[in-house]
C-alpha cells in the first residue's frame, strides 16, 4: 500500500475532484470548540491539515501519512504563514507513535480509520472528523452503519451525518467515560 501511494505522490494534487473537501469543511464548521491540538491522519498532501489550520488560527496541527513522498509534497506546499502551527510525519496510523490522549480533533479524509488507535490519541470530549470526498464513491470508503457501531464500541457517540457536494462526513465525540 505505502508504495502505490509513493507512486501517486507527485500527481496526487492533480487527481482532486472540484469540491472534494466540502463534506470535510462541513464537518469542521459543525464543531463548536476550537482544539488546540489536532491530528490529520492519511494527511496524504496535506490538504485536511491545512483547511483545520485555516478553519482555527490557533490550533496546532499534525499531518501524517505512511509515504515519505506524501509527506515531502505537503511540507513543500505549506503555506508560509502556516509554518509555525501545521507540521508533518511520516507514521503509520495503525500504530501511532504519539502519546494516549494527545489530540482533541482527529480527521480523517478518505482514510480507513484505526479504531483502537483514535480512541487512544483522543482526549475525552475529543471530536473525530471522518470524511470521504465522493461519499460510497470515493475508493476508500467506510459506510455510517459500519463506522458508527465501531466507534460506540471505542467510546465515541454524539454523531453528525454531513453531506457537501458530492462528500460525506461523520463527526464524532469522544466520550467522557465508557
Amino acid at each position: 500500500m505505502r508504495s502505490v501511494f509513493e507512486r501517486l505522490a507527485p500527481a496526487w494534487d492533480d487527481l482532486r475532484t472540484p469540491g472534494a473537501l466540502d463534506a470535510f469543511r462541513a464537518a469542521l464548521a459543525a464543531i463548536d470548540v476550537p482544539p488546540s491540538h489536532a491530528l490529520d491522519l492519511g494527511t496524504g498532501t496535506g490538504a485536511g491539515a491545512f483547511e483545520v489550520a485555516r478553519h482555527w488560527p490557533a490550533t496546532v496541527v499534525l499531518g501524517i501519512d505512511m509515504a515519505d513522498g506524501m509527506v515531502e509534497r505537503a511540507r513543500s506546499k505549506t503555506p508560509p504563514d502556516l509554518r509555525e502551527r501545521v507540521t508533518f510525519a511520516v507514521a503509520d496510523a495503525a500504530h501511532l507513535p504519539y502519546d494516549d490522549e494527545s489530540f482533541d480533533l482527529v480527521t480523517l479524509l478518505n482514510m480507513v480509520p484505526f479504531f483502537a488507535e483514535l480512541r487512544r490519541v483522543s482526549r475525552p470530549g475529543a471530536f473525530l472528523v471522518v470524511s470521504f470526498s465522493l461519499g460510497p464513491d470515493t475508493p476508500i470508503w467506510v459506510p455510517p452503519e459500519r463506522l458508527r457501531p465501531e466507534l460506540e464500541r471505542y467510546g465515541f457517540g454524539q454523531f453528525r451525518e454531513l453531506a457537501a457536494g458530492a462528500g460525506t462526513a461523520l463527526l464524532a465525540r469522544r466520550l467522557e467515560s465508557v
